[in-house]
């Protein structure tokens, strides 16, 4: 801490100083530039100071993209603070456990989302103030009246421990529940400098914001184009109409995506490919179809391909996709990744193995999970739980999830099979169940239920569907089920998951 040390609020007084005058960030109309944002980041600051944050203190924000979620990054960096982006995709009862697992002070949603917390009131004793952006019920108090409380609030001197903690990012657990990774000052600027060297990023770059800000992808180009001194198009939500407008109008240069959101971009914009002609970066996960098509009406842009996850702040392996298809690139600039066997020694050019990493981008560790940081990090590894292949010249190809982590990300988000079984198994008429992914069009990878009912009971696919729609998230709620009358066994008696996948793979 201290002489050294360089923070995410470091970022927004340079911003202030070397490009006052430019745009750093804008929304349906409302534009900031970077001498503005420090100034409301600061606001932001003094509001939250007054009402008690201090130093790793958690603020938790439940919304859609907006300029006062950028405004609370910039303000616990300038109080050291530590930020719980909720997923507002989750269940009414997923957000409220996550929200008692930050434990925060402060609590603050917008309008769409507040309905998903009201009726936990009485079970979150440690939120002091609740928050509402636009408009509000009780329990939540205008977000103006935060802001309002700032005047004639002083504040200390500027955090300045960059290995303090900055954001906590919910991910899925194996076990079904969620777990908070913390990441620090230090690694999010370590990912921003990463994709600044790889996309040579300058003031004039534009970022289109239109994943959401609780996941680690949006959050890292909203940062990379800031420490840029560029600026962020900020989009509530998804809307290829509305996103084709903003890339065209704002010259947006720089788009990371999940699907479908790059084929509904190319569907909208394939009359008139102009409209998409300043973008010179894609990144994210999508089928080697979809690629070469953008490719295709976008010469100018590149499409990279990437590994990574929350607990890396970022990626950690990148590459055009086009110099190798089919692979996730090399390793950064700032990650050493390796292929270990289950000994954790590094496995030959060729074989399957975990994917492991080291370096300033791994995480602080899971909160409140000692057990699982110990098995995480263990021999000085950050065990990612993905298996991969390295090929002769360095470029990792993924082979999926291992055994303990059986990942499913339908759209960019994680489900894991235990969550989903968990709640089809309570079910009346299901005895034995095993989820798995599937590939989708649509989506890119889709849930899929396999189910063994009862003796003498039965079910429908969809009546599965709604009873697991109606319990948790709704985009972990399965696409596709399928009945049978035994499951596959292992000698040891439990259910064969290689089997069971081998058999019911597809959609």
């Amino acid at each position: 801490m201290g002489l050294r040390d360089f923070t995410l609020f470091d970022i927004v007084e340079r911003n202030a100083r070397l490009y006052p005058d430019r745009l750093a960030f804008a929304l349906e109309g409302e534009r900031v530039t970077h001498a503005a944002y420090r100034g409301r980041a600061e606001r932001s600051a003094r509001g939250l100071a007054h009402a008690g944050i201090q130093s790793g203190d958690r603020v938790a924000v439940v919304s859609q993209n907006n300029l006062e979620f950028v405004d609370l990054y910039g303000a616990v960096a300038r109080l050291g603070a530590i930020l719980v982006p909720v997923n507002w995709r989750l269940s009414a009862e997923e957000v409220a456990y996550v929200v008692a697992d930050a434990a925060p002070k402060i609590l603050i949603a917008d309008a769409a989302n507040q309905p998903l917390l009201q009726a936990a009131h009485d079970r979150l004793p440690m939120v002091e103030h609740w928050y509402g952006i636009g408009a509000h019920g009780a329990p939540f108090a205008p977000f103006a009246d935060l802001l309002g409380a700032a005047d004639g609030t002083s504040l200390p001197a500027p955090h300045s421990d960059a290995d303090a903690g900055l954001v906590m990012i919910h991910t899925a657990a194996v076990g079904g529940r969620p777990r908070g990774a913390l990441l620090s000052h230090a690694n999010l600027i370590a990912n921003s400098i990463q994709l600044m060297r790889s996309w040579s990023l300058t003031a004039d770059d534009v970022n289109l914001g239109v994943l959401p800000l609780f996941h680690v992808a949006g959050l890292a180009m909203l940062l990379a184009a800031q420490y840029a001194g560029g600026a962020s198009i900020i989009l509530p939500k998804f809307d290829a109409g509305v996103a084709l407008d903003a890339i065209h109008r704002q010259r947006v240069t720089m788009l990371a995506e999940f699907p479908p959101i790059l084929t509904s971009l190319l569907d909208a914009g394939e009359i008139t490919p102009t409209e998409l002609s300043s973008l010179r970066i894609a990144t994210g996960l999508d089928s080697p179809e979809t690629i070469n098509r953008f490719e295709r009406l976008c010469p100018q842009a590149r499409f990279w391909s990437v590994f990574g996850q929350s607990e890396t702040s970022g990626f950690v392996t990148m590459g055009r996709f086009r110099d190798r298809p089919g692979a996730a690139g090399r390793p950064t600039f700032l990650a050493t990744v390796a292929v270990l066997d289950e000994a954790d020694r590094p496995v030959a050019p060729g074989e399957v193995g975990e994917i492991a990493v080291r370096g300033p981008l791994v995480f602080k560790g899971y909160w409140r999970c000692d057990a699982d940081n110990a098995f995480t990090f263990r021999n000085d590894w950050h065990h990612t739980g993905d298996q991969g292949t390295f090929d002769a010249d360095g470029y990792l190809w993924y082979k999926g999830r291992s055994p303990a982590k059986e990942l499913i990300k339908p759209g960019g988000e994680n489900v894991y099979p235990a969550e989903v079984e968990r709640e089809i198994a309570a079910h009346p008429a299901i005895e034995e169940v095993v989820v798995i992914g599937v590939p989708d069009a649509q989506w890119g990878e889709a849930v899929k239920a396999v189910c063994r009912c009862k003796s003498g009971q039965t079910a429908t696919a969809q009546e599965i569907i709604d009873f697991v729609g109606a319990r948790i998230a709704r985009y972990k709620r399965p696409k596709f089920v399928a009945f049978v009358d035994a499951l596959p066994k292992t000698a040891a008696g439990s259910v064969d998951r290689g089997k069971v996948k081998e058999t019911h793979g597809k959609a």
